[in-house]
C-alpha cells in the first residue's frame, strides 16, 4: 500500500516519511501543492496525509482538486489550524480526518491504518486467506497460529494479495503499490519478494499463482 505525503516541512516529513515506511507502506513526499495534485490524480494511492500550509497552492485547492478530478482517495488533513470553520471547510471539501499540530505518532499511525481500512471497504484490521492471518493494526502475520516473520517488503506484497485474495494483481499495480518513486527496485525485486513468500507459507498457506502476462492471485483456502 502506498502513501503520499504532501508537507513543506522538510523535518516533520522526513518522520512521518520514516514512520510510514517503518509500518510497511511504500511512501512519496511532495513539498509541491500542484505537483501533489498531479500524483494523487494519477498514482494508486491508498492514503494522502495532506498539511494545509504549502507555499504555492494551499492544501485547501489541492484538496478541491483532487476531490474536483473525481479521486476518492483517502486524505488526512494536517494543520495547526485550531479553528472550528477551518475543519469545516476542510471536511466540506473532502477530507476523511483531521489532525491537529502538534500529535503524537501513535494516534497519527493509528488513524493512517484506519483510513487505509476504510478505502478498502475493509473495516476489520485483522485479514484472512485459509490458515493465513495479517493483523494490519500490529503488522503481525500468523499461519494456524504460529507467528511468520516477513521483512517490511514482504509484509507489503502480502497485504495486498490478501486485500484482493481471490482476484488477480497485476504486477504493474502491485509494485505501484508497495514502491515509492525515490526507492531503488532491482529489475526482478517483485520476484524475489513473491519467492520468499511462497517458501515462507510452506507448507500450509494459500497458494500464490502466477497468472501469466498478467501478474499473481492470492488462493483463498
Amino acid at each position: 500500500m502506498r502513501v503520499l505525503v504532501v508537507e513543506d516541512d522538510a523535518a516533520l516529513a522526513r518522520g512521518l516519511v520514516a514512520a510510514l515506511r517503518q509500518g510497511g507502506y511504500a511512501v512519496d513526499h511532495e513539498p509541491d501543492g500542484a505537483d501533489a495534485v498531479r500524483l494523487a490524480t494519477s498514482e494508486p494511492y491508498s492514503l494522502v496525509v495532506l498539511d494545509l500550509g504549502l507555499p504555492g497552492l494551499p492544501g485547501f485547492e489541492v484538496l478541491k482538486a483532487v476531490r474536483a478530478a473525481g479521486s476518492t482517495v483517502p486524505v488526512m488533513v494536517l494543520t495547526a489550524r485550531d479553528a472550528i470553520a477551518d475543519r469545516v471547510r476542510g471536511l466540506d471539501l473532502g477530507a476523511d480526518d483531521y489532525l491537529l499540530k502538534p500529535f503524537d505518532l501513535a494516534e497519527f499511525e493509528a488513524r493512517v491504518r484506519a483510513l487505509v481500512r476504510r478505502g478498502q471497504a475493509v473495516p476489520n484490521p485483522v485479514l484472512h486467506c485459509g490458515a493465513l492471518a495479517l493483523d494490519r493494526a500490529t503488522a503481525t502475520v500468523t499461519l494456524d497460529g504460529v507467528p511468520v516473520a516477513l521483512r517490511r517488503r514482504e509484509l507489503a506484497v502480502l497485504t495486498v494479495l490478501m486485500a484482493k485474495a481471490g482476484k488477480p494483481v497485476a504486477k504493474e499495480r502491485l509494485s505501484a503499490e508497495i514502491f515509492g518513486f525515490d526507492e531503488p527496485v532491482a529489475p526482478n525485486a517483485l520476484e524475489l519478494y513473491v519467492a520468499r513468500l511462497r517458501k515462507k507459507l510452506q507448507p500450509n498457506g494459500p497458494e500464490i499463482r502466477t497468472i501469466r502476462g498478467l501478474g499473481y492471485l492470492l488462493m483463498p483456502g
